[in-house]
């Protein structure tokens, strides 16, 4: 938590630094004006997406193993869309005139947005990501929060209590609830769904509706939701695998639930990789000549080591988890979920710098390099991200313990069966002895 908040201080001070003195603070130069700072909000709403898709598509279609971690990475999907919304605060140099984004009538001192812009789109598309996001996870929250309510009046502890009374809305656990909590998270689920398709799209056209090679590509949006749910669950293991260590949970986040998440990064990381290649064959077959230039500039031109590190990372990495005995590896899984995500911010990176870096002019090539002040925004939004995740563990729980029980059910009558078994057992080698008596 030191830590955290050590890096949100310190990126507090770039950040001011940022809206005090402009964005000439970045890196940026009259060829490359976007960089750093686009690459870590793909990154980071890219982040976002695994809750959303393990709460809402997986809850449709009944996938119990979800069960455990869906509280956790729902968490994670509102914080990291907190983090990248942070940078488009960055971006408009005046954040204080943030709302001139929103299509507000003219009276308010702002002329009505560009609907034709996929920066407008982005507006939306998050804002409604994150509203929904929210609710969702609250809706899960208000049976646990019920609960601890109810530990708290049995302890006596009235603050306490009043605070959790006042966050479970009056819960009373009773059918009729019930059966209302479950009706509002298949709708809540469903609304999600295509906000999970749409969002990542949406960010793509940022790139796709250009004319710039390297961008203009129809791949882009099915793309950039694979590579979002791959790095979205690469961080989910990072975070659950850390806590199901410190918090003792390894009979609720077990090695079942790691790894059908392995699975899901090596589908999603073939995804990636098919599109990576199916990039360089457009790129050949289209016949244009600025557009082959972009991707072999990227591979060998003077970036070539950060596609290295993105073919490498996002690529081969992941093959791994074809072995069963590495997917069930707790030290394996962890060491190769950071990988993932370094390897899918190189992603963002090649995409964006590359493609810019040398345009249709030989004379105003030129290459970027951040300042100080771009790393210093970026460690911001890390401090950000894990001071509020650590205050959601500290203070909510983060397992969902009311779908954990009605999962753990038949495991329960499993279970009473064994020990009803083994007590007839007892009783009769007791009913033995004393006839041998």
């Amino acid at each position: 938590m030191l830590l955290s908040l050590a890096a949100l201080g310190w990126g507090g001070y770039t950040l001011y630094r940022t809206w005090w003195f402009g964005l000439g603070e970045w890196g940026l130069n009259k060829t490359v004006g976007w960089a750093w700072d686009i690459t870590n909000f793909v990154w980071w709403v890219g982040i976002g997406h695994a809750g959303t898709l393990i709460s809402a598509i997986l809850l449709l279609f009944r996938q119990k193993w979800r069960t455990s971690i869906n509280r956790a990475a729902e968490a994670m999907t509102i914080f990291a869309v907190l983090c990248a919304g942070s940078f488009i605060l960055m971006h408009m140099g005046r954040a204080w005139m943030a709302y001139w984004a929103l299509p507000l009538p003219n009276t308010y001192g702002s002329l009505w947005v560009n609907f034709n812009s996929p920066l407008v789109w982005d507006v939306f598309a998050i804002s409604t990501y994150l509203t929904v996001s929210v609710v969702f996870w609250y809706i899960g929250l208000i049976p646990d929060l019920a609960t601890i309510r109810e530990r708290a009046i049995a302890r006596g502890d009235k603050i306490r209590a009043f605070v959790y009374g006042i966050l479970s809305f009056g819960w009373d656990g009773s059918a009729k609830t019930w059966a209302r909590y479950e009706e509002v998270a298949l709708i809540l689920a469903g609304l999600s769904t295509p906000l999970v398709l749409s969002v990542h799209t949406i960010v793509s056209m940022d790139f796709a509706t250009s004319l710039i090679p390297g961008w203009h590509t129809t791949i882009f949006p099915p793309y950039f939701v694979a590579g979002a749910i791959f790095s979205g669950f690469a961080m989910v293991l990072t975070l659950m695998l850390i806590t199901r260590h410190v918090f003792k949970l390894q009979a609720y986040i077990t090695l079942e639930h790691i790894e059908s998440m392995n699975k899901v990064i090596v589908l999603t990381g073939s995804i990636v990789g098919i599109a990576y290649l199916t990039e360089f064959f457009i790129a050949w077959y289209s016949g244009v000549e600025y557009e082959s230039y972009a991707f072999i500039n990227r591979a060998f031109g003077p970036y070539w080591w950060a596609y290295a590190a993105m073919m490498s990372c996002n690529v081969l990495s992941p093959q791994f988890f074809w072995f069963r005995s590495l997917r069930r590896n707790i030290y394996v899984t962890f060491i190769l979920s950071i990988v993932v995500n370094i390897g899918m911010w190189f992603e963002r990176f090649v995409i964006i710098v590359t493609s810019l870096h040398r345009d249709y002019l030989p004379s105003s090539w030129a290459m970027f390099y951040p300042t100080w002040v771009d790393l210093g925004d970026y460690i911001f939004t890390f401090g950000l991200f894990f001071t509020l995740f650590f205050l959601f563990a500290k203070f909510l729980p983060v397992i969902n313990m009311a779908e954990v029980k009605a999962v753990l059910k038949s495991t329960s009558q499993t279970t009473l069966e064994k020990v009803q078994a083994r007590s007839a057992e007892s009783v009769a080698s007791d009913t033995h002895q004393g006839d041998d008596k």
